[in-house]
């Protein structure tokens, strides 16, 4: 796509939570080789939600900076991507558009299909920005990835927020045709309406992501993609980091090339380095690992960058973006350190606490421990209400 008509991410910043469990601590609580999360699963530690934090605070938290940067004048839009929803009917992106004090000239939606749900509202959001190249759209994934106490799922919990803007001539990364898609029907990861923990069946999900990769990159050469040489760096969702280790081997084999483990390190270890100190935040997850990316590379500009969004259940899709020139001087690469060095470390019995607690079902007026130093905060429950406030 010539410059002069390219779409995509303008802006890309990332949010996280106040406290943080190393996952050395929770070896040490269930006697796990502490070798198995650090090397076998590629984690180090993961973001955990204090008691007044939610998917609204992170997302809002993550889009603040980019209101602040570029004022909202032009933002038509608010899409909001998440698995970890708040509510059956209201979308959660209109307690983000409130606190962020956007104007009322906007639509707002929110977006469900697991972890692939922040590629759906990107490509929605292209979509909208075409039609109307003067408008800019709020994109906002955000996600709490929480697992059963002691399950095999546990290890890879974590909590995270990205915010994009969405526009014409884009200062970072501009997005190509064509995608590859894939879908099947599987329950390798759901979460019924009962249950506030997901059910995974962790070998399944691995094969079927697998079989995603495979099969969307399959599509995205029918349709007239780029080969694979031409890539510079691949973005690929991260339930764990290793999983970017094996999606990659995997679409290795699949071209026909020899699975040489410092050529898959140059394709993927540079976007591995936030989530494998956050954890898994589903929709957020692949870019997070753009932030990483482009935080961290040296210049890109000019060069192509694969993405490969896997949503369980299943959706998968592949694409192709193209970093901009000069986008090194619109990252917020001290901003994304700050958040995830500013977490207070927890102990595990502080953890578990955590984990277990629940918001009232009742319909009274009940407050909510102040515990958050962030921006926002979720200070109380009243009449089945959600009250958001900003300090």
């Amino acid at each position: 796509m010539p410059s002069d008509c390219a779409i995509g991410i303008h802006d890309l910043s990332c949010a996280t939570t106040e406290f943080v469990l190393p996952h050395a601590t929770l070896a040490g609580h269930n006697g796990t080789e502490i070798g198995k999360y650090h090397v076998g699963i590629g984690q180090q530690s993961m973001s955990v939600p204090a008691a007044d934090e939610d998917v609204v605070t992170m997302g809002a938290a993550a889009a603040a900076p980019i209101v602040a940067r570029h004022g909202a004048d032009r933002i038509r839009t608010v899409v909001f991507a998440t698995e970890s929803s708040i509510d059956q009917a209201k979308s959660a992106g209109v307690y983000v558009h409130s606190l962020l004090g956007l104007p009322s000239a906007t639509r707002v939606v929110e977006l469900k299909q697991a972890c692939y749900g922040g590629t759906a509202a990107l490509q929605f959001a292209i979509g909208l920005v075409l039609r109307d190249r003067r408008q800019q759209v709020l994109v906002v994934a955000s996600d709490i990835s929480k697992y059963d106490l002691d399950s095999p799922g546990e290890s890879t919990q974590g909590a995270a927020a990205v915010a994009m803007l969405v526009a014409a001539d884009p200062a970072l990364v501009r997005i190509e045709e064509p995608s590859g898609l894939f879908t099947v029907d599987v329950m390798d990861f759901w979460r019924p309406n009962y249950r506030d923990a997901a059910l995974v069946d962790g070998e399944e999900s691995i094969t079927v992501y697998l079989q995603a990769v495979e099969s969307a990159w399959k599509d995205y050469t029918e349709q007239g993609g780029r080969s694979l040489d031409e890539f510079t760096a691949f973005c690929y969702h991260q339930p764990f980091t290793k999983m970017a280790y094996k999606a990659h081997r995997h679409l290795l084999n699949t071209c026909g090339y020899d699975t040489d483990e410092s050529r898959i390190g140059r394709a993927v270890e540079r976007t591995t380095a936030y989530n494998r100190v956050i954890g898994n935040s589903y929709t957020a997850s692949a870019y997070l690992g753009l932030a990483a990316l482009l935080d961290q590379a040296d210049d890109l500009a000019g060069r192509p960058v694969g993405f490969l969004s896997y949503g369980s259940g299943s959706v998968a899709e592949f694409f192709a973006g193209t970093v901009a020139p000069g986008y090194r001087e619109h990252l917020r690469t001290s901003a994304h350190r700050e958040a995830i060095d500013r977490r207070r470390t927890l102990d595990y019995a502080a953890y578990r606490e955590l984990h277990e607690r629940s918001l009232p079902t009742d319909g009274g007026d009940h407050p909510v421990p102040q515990q958050t130093t962030g921006a926002f905060r979720l200070a109380a429950l009243r009449g089945h209400k959600r009250i958001y406030e900003r300090r």
